[in-house]
């Protein structure tokens, strides 16, 4: 549903809160992490002109803390729940603000999207949405950044949504080549919590939901209140589904020059494709 005229390579990608936090210690950022991942980001964005990039990225220990504190993915029901939601923006923002400032150091010409002050759901669904700056900032090749954030929901009153839950509604606007899923898991396991042997392509007639229930479709080791793996890959199947020109890669961006050579045409980990 792009329009017409606006024809470049796209890419989405999003930068795992288990991979630039700490998921089990409150408030911790793996600072180290994030900044390489921004230099790659950057190697990729200088080299090649035509490219343009969509970042999301999670809330790891920041904001899934918190809400989890809160239940805020419950819904806001009274005066301490929106205090909570309150908390469990506030926490996540400042993620969003190193995120942000990693990129500016690298030369990059990074904007943060509020999700927040942007979007409307009902009952966890997005209703509303003016996704005109987003295309406005991609086409003058700028770097929109979006993030997992609390929402006013029109029946929760407030709730949550994941980076995975933006993009699979901008995914059929878009319609980026790849979405790229960077955490530290390197795929989906056919064998959780065994974790020897990895999915390597998983499409809408995979028996996922039967076969792997209870092996690769587990949720998160650390406090994840947008549902893990589990979610990740449902996420990803409605996204391909939406745009069968769209291929996800979940991989690990653990390992130096993962996401570089991610962003190049060589993703390692699991492919979700339309393709049986």
């Amino acid at each position: 549903m792009r329009d017409q005229g606006n024809f470049y390579p796209l890419i989405f990608i999003k930068l795992g809160g288990s991979l630039i936090t700490e998921k089990a210690k409150p408030l911790t950022a793996r600072q180290d992490v994030l900044e390489r991942a921004a230099k790659e980001i950057s190697q990729v964005w200088f080299q090649n002109p035509s490219l343009h990039l969509l970042i999301g990225h999670g809330s790891g220990s920041f904001g899934h803390s918190e809400a989890k504190k809160y239940n805020t993915q419950d819904g806001i029901r009274d005066p301490a729940g929106w205090m909570g939601f309150a908390r469990v923006w506030y926490a996540a923002n400042l993620l969003n603000r190193m995120v942000i400032n990693a990129l500016q150091q690298q030369g990059l010409p990074a904007l943060a999207f509020s999700p927040l002050s942007m979007i409307i759901s009902h009952n966890k669904r997005i209703t509303a949405w003016n996704i005109q700056p987003l295309r406005a900032a991609l086409d003058a090749r700028l770097l929109p950044v979006i993030q997992g954030d609390v929402i006013f929901d029109e029946m929760l009153g407030g709730c949550i949504l994941s980076t995975e839950d933006l993009f699979v509604h901008l995914v059929p606007y878009f319609q980026p080549q790849q979405v790229l899923l960077a955490g530290i898991e390197p795929g989906v396991w056919a064998d959780y919590p065994v974790c020897t042997r990895l999915l390597d392509v998983i499409s809408p007639s995979t028996d996922l939901f039967s076969h792997h229930a209870n092996s690769s479709l587990q949720g998160s080791r650390a406090p994840d209140v947008t549902g893990g793996m589990a979610a990740k890959v449902k996420q990803s199947l409605a996204m391909i589904q939406s745009s069968s020109s769209t291929e996800v890669y979940i991989f690990s961006g653990e390992k130096e020059k993962a996401i570089e050579n991610a962003l190049q045409g060589k993703p390692q980990g699991t492919k979700i494709t339309a393709a049986p």
